[in-house]
């Protein structure tokens, strides 16, 4: 019962906890913040809970049955709760960041509001095991997300949201329509009843393709890639949720629960998406080496990024999967770490092009050795995580035979190196174009340098979340 009531929690002490939020805001600005932590953070503590029952193989599952399929059930197992932790983590951590970022603005409660609402349906979304109620969760992320988006309320910036949206929901609905075909087939949306179905069928190419749409879209790849970098119009801790800790990730999450946890796909696949990724990773990266906006050149990282976890995923290899896995903890950790770095830089720059910067190091150190230490990590440079993740995406990429795509990356990879130093060699190195700038607030700095340190522990003490990952992969592939 303990583990159940750790599941529930996990779910929906942010998603109730969201509506409180404005009403706490009546009585204190403080409390409704500290309250916006503490939702998250319980999120986090309960998903923790739950690792001893995972290692030990025993099955969490919390069943409703409702009419015509539509059932409620939350299943957590490794993957799930890896996610779980992966993003209830650094979402924890942007929300203490808030605290500085946002204390200055306007429209704070709806923030708050949202951004807890958008954890707790991540959370609801990685542990949904019917495809209905992980479709609600998917739609309540694009909901809640584009209100964060257009936070500022700008024309352009609310035409952005609404592209964000628009782009997010034509892909969520073609993924629903390969639901349908997926019911119509096995006549349930239950995921143990659908593996259980099929067995060692195929999925029928159709219902790939369109749940494959909705997948790509939510997580910004070629061609549905261009509403990312249009986010950076947001608020630096939403584009740190959107591109490290939640938004992106939930579509590599799904790939991951259908496509290999679930279902099995033709073998064409494997050969399809790591073409999509493989693009997607080079016109992305040659669009951030030429890009002058700061936190548009780290969105079009991300799309580049993202596009090595569906490699790894995609190549039917568990040491390929196993790199995925790491690669989503490794990336969450330093693309949040440089989103928050910007968001500092920008707030007290007044600018996000980066040819009317140079010379913060001298102002603001922290802020630049953190943004150094987490590009460091994004870059695959030991003993930095995203060394290993990178790794190991690249070992099991070749395993597979798939060298072409692999030199591919090789690319992509060395751009990455490019890209990065750019950014922190024309901001923070030379002579300064901004008079003076200061660092930001004691809690964005802790905040960015927490995240800094974490993307060089993960890497030295790599055991621990490898040995995990190693578990779920095993899960995953019924080994």
């Amino acid at each position: 019962m303990m583990n159940e009531a750790c599941l529930l929690s996990a779910v929906f002490v942010p998603v109730a906890g969201a509506f409180l939020t404005p009403l706490a805001a009546m009585l204190s600005a403080r409390l409704r913040n500290y309250l916006s932590l503490i939702f998250v953070s319980v999120s986090l503590f309960c998903s923790i809970a739950m690792i001893p029952a995972i290692l030990a193989g025993k099955a969490i599952t919390i069943s409703l049955q409702l009419p015509i399929g539509f059932n409620f059930i939350l299943n957590a197992d490794g993957l799930a709760v890896f996610m779980a932790i992966v993003s209830s983590f650094i979402g924890a951590i942007i929300v203490l960041y808030s605290f500085g970022y946002i204390s200055h603005y306007p429209n704070q409660n709806e923030y708050y509001f949202m951004v807890v609402l958008f954890l707790g349906s991540m959370t609801g979304l990685v542990y949904s095991a019917n495809l209905i109620l992980l479709y609600i969760f998917w739609e309540l992320t694009a909901l809640t997300s584009w209100r964060l988006i257009g936070f500022f309320r700008q024309k352009q910036h609310v035409l952005r949201a609404d592209k964000a949206f628009l782009v997010t929901v034509f892909g969520a609905l073609a993924m629903l329509l390969g639901f349908i075909f997926i019911y119509q087939k096995t006549g349930s949306f239950d995921l143990a009843v659908i593996k259980s179905a099929l067995g060692t069928l195929p999925l029928p190419d159709i219902a790939v393709a369109l749940i494959l749409i909705g997948i790509l879209s939510k997580s910004a790849t070629l061609p549905f890639h261009t509403w990312l970098p249009d986010a950076g119009v947001a608020p630096s801790p939403v584009t740190a949720l959107l591109h490290a800790a939640v938004l992106v990730k939930i579509g590599v999450y799904v790939y991951a629960r259908l496509f290999i946890a679930t279902f099995a796909i033709g073998d064409i696949w494997h050969t399809i998406v790591p073409a999509i990724a493989a693009a997607s990773a080079l016109v992305s990266a040659g669009a951030a080496l030429i890009e002058t906006d700061m936190k548009r050149i780290i969105a079009y990282s991300t799309v580049s990024q993202i596009a090595f976890i569906f490699l790894g995923f995609s190549v039917g290899s568990s040491i390929g999967i196993a790199g995925a896995l790491l690669f989503i903890l490794m990336h969450g950790l330093a693309k949040g770490g440089l989103f928050l770095c910007a968001g500092i830089v920008e707030q007290n720059a007044k600018t996000k092009d980066i040819t009317k910067m140079g010379g913060l190091m001298s102002t603001m150190p922290v802020t630049a050795i953190s943004f150094l230490a987490c590009s460091f990590s994004i870059m695959g440079l030991p003993p930095f995580g995203g060394f290993f993740s990178k790794y190991l995406v690249f070992s099991g990429t070749l395993a597979s035979s798939h060298n072409y795509i692999a030199m591919t990356f090789f690319v992509g990879a060395v751009l990455t190196i490019l890209y990065l130093l750019r950014i922190f060699n024309m901001v923070f190195l030379g002579e300064s174009r901004l008079g003076s700038v200061r660092e930001g607030s004691r809690i964005m700095v802790v905040s960015v340098a927490a995240l800094a340190t974490l993307s060089l522990l993960a890497g030295i003490y790599i055991k621990y979340p490898s040995d995990f990952v190693q578990m779920t992969v095993k899960q995953m592939l019924g080994m």
